[in-house]
Formats: structure tokens, C-alpha cells, sequence
């Protein structure tokens, strides 16, 4: 277990690192677990969390449950509106320790449809 938290760890640091190349943009930073998908926009210069959203807190369908990938997909476009109203344009996408693909992905693939750079 300490071996497996390590890697992801280094991933993490290493993905972090890509990033750091432009300090000026704010970083919108994901993090899932088996259950939900947080994400963030972060402030790097100052150190402060300009918007937050999970799963939890999306607005649940009646009619029909929706998968973790559509619930990702559905943060990614809550997340870009916020955005878009507090006036954050341009952000620099951090996956974290995660692989770009399933729920990561789609987040970030519904947030550029929304209308977010990066």
C-alpha cells in the first residue's frame, strides 16, 4: 500500500510540476474518488479557492440516474458557467494523479464545451 501511494504521489508532483510553467493562469483541479468527482479553480499566486464543485452537489434528475461519467460531464459544465460568470476565461487543467480518460476526460472535454480555455 505505501508503494501504490508513492506513484501516485510522484504522478501527482510530476503532473504539477507541467503546470507551474504558467503561474499566472488559475488551475482548474480535479479529483475523483470510486463514489464522486471534485473539482476546483484555484488561485496559485494568492493560494485561494475561487470555485468548488462536487457531484454531491449537482442537481439530481428524477426521471433517470445518471452514470459517473454523465455526472463528471455535468460538473464539467456546472463548473465552466461559474466560471464564466466570475469571469475566469482561460485555466490550466490539472487531472492530479489521474489518468485523462473516463471520468477525467469527460469533465474536461463538457468544460471546454462550456465554453473554458485550456
Amino acid at each position: 500500500m505505501k508503494i501504490v501511494k508513492l506513484s501516485k504521489e510522484r504522478r501527482k508532483i510530476r503532473t504539477r510540476k507541467k503546470l507551474m510553467d504558467n503561474k499566472g493562469l488559475p488551475r482548474l483541479s480535479v479529483h475523483r474518488t470510486n463514489k464522486y468527482t471534485w473539482a476546483q479553480i484555484i488561485n496559485d499566486k494568492r493560494g485561494h479557492t475561487l470555485l468548488s464543485l462536487s457531484t454531491k452537489n449537482l442537481p439530481q434528475k428524477t426521471d433517470k440516474k445518471l452514470t459517473k461519467t454523465e455526472q463528471a460531464s455535468a460538473l464539467g459544465t456546472l463548473i465552466a458557467k461559474k466560471a464564466l460568470k466570475v469571469k475566469i476565461i482561460h485555466v490550466r487543467f490539472d487531472k492530479g494523479a489521474h489518468c485523462y480518460h473516463g471520468r477525467v476526460k469527460a469533465l474536461a472535454e463538457s468544460a471546454r464545451k462550456a465554453g473554458l480555455k485550456f
